[in-house]
């Protein structure tokens, strides 16, 4: 097992039984995460991002697929103890910290939960010092052990919820929307305690999330999902400056420029969403892309690598990237660099605007000096 494929998900599939048929939550997908690596999924609700994760640790029994962590399938763990010792190695933080949260037990107990369960500690005093130790790691303070979740703010809350996924020193950390439920500026803290604690511990990350932003900041690539599949995989740079998949190009077109008078130029999907109960063959976004062939809707596109490290399913590109782009009529926008043209405009109008100003100025001195003389 080399460090590139510490965590390796092979075709993972997750269907429910419904009373119309199988609901296909999660159908075929696969990926791979480097060793202190963090993936970001993406996509809209629904599409599938958290079945994916409580697959992955078993919260949700797969109904196909294998899952190897460190070398060993994680699917092979059977019977109580077997998922109990596998669970010190993988560990989950939910996205709405309250309602994670035992509201009977105070700070301390709820960190202290995992080791008193899984009987990792010797000694009552050895315990304690763990907690306080993990609760100093990751921000709480010691006079807040007594403290019960209704009585905390979500930062505080959601910082108790890492603090009991680390406590048993995981390796793989699937992070479920962790900073959803959390307003701006707790989110940057819990962002930038979890790439500090990555950094520190060598943690590796899954990291679920619907907002393209803080995917951006905290991930290393970045997975779009699509209605239980993954249409694109690459780096956080390629995702946001060359992407491929037009159900991605929509994706960042809906991100707002932080900059006033700064636009992007929207793209809107038309049409429904297909239902994941027994899907036809072809593409499942195919209803939705004004680029659609015939062949999208009769035939599934597999993930291929189109570029080294840019993976697309999408039959535009079957014939390769040039081919793609001939067939879309349009480069995939480089965001920044539309960024960088209209701030370098809006700062030349400002500087013309200040030179207006001071030839004004300099008018008014002149006729100043004239009226003295």
């Amino acid at each position: 097992m080399s460090d590139q494929n510490f965590l390796q998900v092979q075709n993972l599939k997750k269907y429910f039984s419904t009373k119309k048929g199988m609901l296909h939550a999660v159908d075929d997908v696969s990926f791979n995460i480097a060793k202190g690596e963090t993936l970001g999924l993406v996509g809209e609700s629904g599409c599938g991002k958290s079945t994916v994760g409580r697959a992955i640790i078993r919260l949700h029994e797969p109904t196909a697929g294998n899952l190897i962590l460190d070398g060993k399938n994680v699917l092979d763990y059977k019977g109580a103890a077997e998922l109990k010792k596998m669970r010190q190695e993988m560990q989950i933080v939910f996205q709405d910290p309250y309602s994670s949260l035992n509201p009977r037990m105070n700070t301390f107990d709820l960190i202290a939960d995992p080791l008193r369960v899984n009987k990792i500690t010797k000694s009552e005093k050895e315990l304690e010092e763990r907690v306080y130790q993990m609760m100093a790691t990751v921000g709480l303070e010691e006079r807040l052990a007594g403290s019960f979740p209704h009585e905390l703010d979500g930062g505080r809350r959601q910082r108790i919820g890492i603090a009991r996924a680390l406590i048993l020193e995981p390796q793989f950390i699937v992070m479920d929307e962790p900073v959803s439920a959390l307003d701006v500026s707790i989110q940057a803290q819990i962002l930038n305690l979890m790439d500090r604690l990555q950094e520190q511990l060598g943690l590796t990350y899954l990291f679920i999330s619907h907002d393209l932003s803080v995917v951006r900041h905290i991930s290393d690539r970045i997975a779009v999902m699509y209605l239980g599949k993954i249409v694109e995989m690459t780096d956080y740079v390629n995702i946001f400056e060359r992407p491929l998949h037009p159900y991605t190009q929509a994706l960042l077109s809906a991100i707002p420029i932080p900059k006033y008078g700064l636009e992007r130029q929207r793209i809107f999907l038309e049409g429904d969403v297909p239902s994941p109960i027994d899907p036809k063959p072809g593409c499942r976004f195919a209803g939705r892309c004004v680029h659609a062939m015939e062949i999208c809707r009769e035939v599934t596109p597999e993930l291929n690598e189109i570029i080294p490290g840019h993976k697309v399913a999408c039959h535009l590109y079957d014939d390769g990237l040039e081919a793609g782009m001939k067939r879309t009529l349009i480069a995939a926008p480089n965001q920044q660099t539309v960024i960088e043209e209209e701030e370098t405009k809006e700062v030349r109008e400002a500087m013309e605007t200040q030179e207006q100003m001071e030839r004004v100025e300099d008018r008014k001195d002149e006729d100043s000096t004239n009226l003295h003389l």
